[in-house]
């Protein structure tokens, strides 16, 4: 059972990893204030709308403002997950040398178990002494 939760603890903890450290760019592309589409990793599609403003009729409808509008979130992951050992002081560095010590002979366990009795037989009844006395345990 314990190995069973150490693993499981082990994959969750390398998927907290896994996530801290990635980054990825969401795009969303809005039609006034209808979202429109949503892409990862790459620029989202525009609409219909945005492809027929891009014709000029006039120098009026050039300066006319689109409808649509383009927003996009940018998600930085961590860069540096190792600190450094040696810029710990003197006291914490004893005390983690001396809890990964501990931590690591309490699971420790024993290589063979001895049974001390073992080559000895039980010794041989002669009379039963629970009922000829009369005594039960309840």
């Amino acid at each position: 059972m314990k190995k069973v939760i150490h693993n499981i603890s082990s994959i969750l903890m390398a998927f907290v990893v896994l996530f801290s450290t990635m980054s990825f760019t969401i795009n969303m592309h809005y039609c006034g204030t209808t979202l429109v589409n949503v892409a990862l990793y790459k620029e989202a599609k525009s609409c219909a709308m945005e492809m027929g403003q891009q014709a000029p009729f006039s120098s009026q409808e050039m300066n006319k403002k689109s409808c649509c509008t383009d927003k996009q979130l940018h998600f930085e992951g961590q860069d540096e997950l190792k600190t450094s050992f040696d810029k710990l002081t003197f006291d914490q560095q004893i005390y983690i040398a001396s809890f990964f010590y501990t931590y690591v002979n309490l699971f420790k366990s024993l290589e063979e178990n001895s049974i001390p009795f073992k080559e000895y037989p039980p010794p041989l009844l002669v009379k039963d002494i629970h009922l000829l006395n009369e005594t039960f345990l309840i």
